[in-house]
């Protein structure tokens, strides 16, 4: 069984170059264009990881994961901000405590995201031992 992550990410460009790098690492891959997607496919399609722009028109990222975050259904879903807004007022502490698990900075290549997504399912599994989760020690992307 495939890893699916949900990418959002309202730039059309990015969104389609991320989809394709996680493609082509061999997860299965559904999008979002805002945060009202976002929180309404996390919801239908509960995905094992969420790749979450944080500056976006309408309902912005932070909004999207604490709404993620307040819903039962949703809120063990690990969610990693995907943004350029690094800085030491927006560091990994900054956004832990605004709902996300961790964060990577754009740009990034494929191999910094495929670590950062196996930390999160790696986290993940530590804490719900038993998932038929894919262990990220013996996921190999086809």
């Amino acid at each position: 069984m495939k890893v699916r992550v949900l990418v959002v990410e309202d730039n059309a460009d990015l969104l389609e170059l991320f989809s394709r790098q996680l493609e082509f690492l061999g997860f299965h891959v559904s999008v979002a264009k805002n945060g009202v997607e976002a929180v309404a496919m996390a919801l239908s399609e509960h995905p094992d990881v969420i790749l979450m722009d944080i500056v976006m028109p309408g309902m912005d990222g932070l909004e999207a994961v604490s709404q993620i975050r307040a819903d039962p259904k949703t809120r063990e879903i690990p969610v990693l901000a995907v943004t350029g807004w690094v800085s030491s007022h927006n560091s990994r502490h900054t956004y832990r405590a605004r709902g996300f698990n961790d964060y990577i900075a754009k740009p990034f290549t494929h191999k910094d995201l495929l670590s950062a997504i196996r930390q999160l399912l790696t986290d993940t599994d530590k804490r719900s031992e038993g998932s038929e989760m894919i262990a990220p020690s013996t996921y190999r992307p086809n």
